[in-house]
């Protein structure tokens, strides 16, 4: 063959393996891409292709098979928080099954029904050390954004979590509830931190889906009195079929003079602000009795202004209450035991990609709606 020839049939030869090659990583490419609801921008969410996870040596991909939709992701949703910053996969109220491991996992495997914790945190941070993980310096929320940091979530086919906030779901429980065990686990973390004695009065000032929860924590841990404050009267009915012996309207209710009338003219012993602006905060403080306790559990606004007198004379005892600190395991056995009922808060389940959709049903307040679970 001539030289000639020979090197034009070379070049032709590799061009088309280079044009092969390409396909070939086209290909490849589009197969490593999942279906993910991405907030592209505030106030707008898009379902669509969007890259696989990465997952680390440390670290597992779940397959998840629910996720919840936080009301902390809808407020999120239009930049009011500060927490949402896009474009982001949101999402950290999950279930799934772990489809593939890092090379330094050994505590788990292919095919594990598992939930996950929501915080990301070191295990060699002091404040764990300590028993405080949900404090750690540097700690991660899953699918929150607040501008120095990323960690996508679980509004996707799959999600990359480290091995050690892995939760394995018992038998009998399914994967939508175990989508609702953390904000169970954010409930259950607030009662611990309260002091509380048996026969205590309480009163939680917001009956959304973290509110429904403290009640029925409560119930579980022995208090006498739960008294229920929101301005829907659907979800105070809802509150009393979880437990509430009481239940306030504050648009038609003097809800501190009702409290005070139940209590001996003294107030609740404890109050659980559930809602996070400084109108429910006051009310809270305003309920409680003189030495009692305010945990405060909802942070919509980022400031809420506080009646500073009331609370120094009346020496109450004000404290906040970060996500969860341990209490999956125990919040895990309370559903597989029926004791907490999360089916209760459930409205409705619905595909992945109708999520745009649901979100805004939440983002308008649609009455009824409680608790939208997400499936992939």
């Amino acid at each position: 063959m001539h030289k000639r020839e020979d090197n034009k049939l070379r070049t032709n030869i590799g061009y088309k393996l280079r044009i092969d090659l390409v396909r070939i990583a086209i290909f490849i490419h589009k197969q490593e891409q999942m279906k993910a609801l991405v907030l592209e921008d505030y106030n707008k969410l898009v379902y669509r292709d969007y890259p696989d996870p990465v997952v680390a040596g440390d670290e597992v991909l779940v397959k998840v098979e629910a996720a919840g939709i936080c009301g902390s992701d809808v407020h999120g949703m239009d930049g009011s928080t500060g927490r949402r910053v896009p474009p982001l996969v949101m999402g950290h109220e999950a279930a799934g099954v772990i489809a593939s491991v890092g090379e330094k996992v050994v505590q788990w495997k292919e095919g594990d029904r598992v939930t996950f914790d929501s915080t990301i945190y070191k295990l060699d941070d002091w404040f764990t050390r300590k028993g405080n993980y949900n404090l750690s310096d540097n700690r991660m929320v899953l699918g929150v954004s607040p501008g120095e940091w990323k960690k996508h979530g679980a509004f996707a086919e799959y999600v990359s979590i480290p091995q050690h906030i892995l939760y394995k779901i018992p038998d009998g429980v399914t994967f939508t509830q175990a989508a609702m065990v953390e904000p169970v686990a954010v409930a259950a973390h607030a009662v611990e931190l309260t002091p509380m004695a048996w026969n205590d009065t309480a009163v939680v000032v917001g009956s959304g889906m973290i509110g429904l929860f403290v009640i029925q924590v409560l119930r579980a841990r022995g208090c006498g009195k739960v008294i229920a404050v929101d301005l829907a009267d659907d979800r105070l009915e809802l509150a009393r079929e979880l437990g509430a012996d009481h239940l306030f309207n504050p648009t038609k209710d003097d809800v501190k003079k009702e409290v005070f009338a139940l209590t001996g003219n003294r107030g609740a012993d404890i109050a659980f602000e559930v809602v996070g602006i400084g109108k429910t905060v006051a009310t809270a403080i305003d309920v409680v009795r003189k030495g009692g306790t305010v945990t405060l559990v909802g942070n919509l606004s980022p400031t809420a202004e506080i009646p500073l007198q009331k609370v120094v004379t009346r020496q109450i005892r004000l404290q906040g209450s970060c996500a969860i600190c341990g209490e999956y395991p125990a919040v895990l056995d309370m559903i597989a035991r029926k004791e907490v009922n999360v089916d209760a808060i459930l409205s409705a389940e619905a595909p992945l990609s109708e999520g745009a959709e649901w979100f805004k049903r939440l983002y308008d307040n649609e009455p009824g709606l409680v608790k939208v679970v997400l499936k992939p």
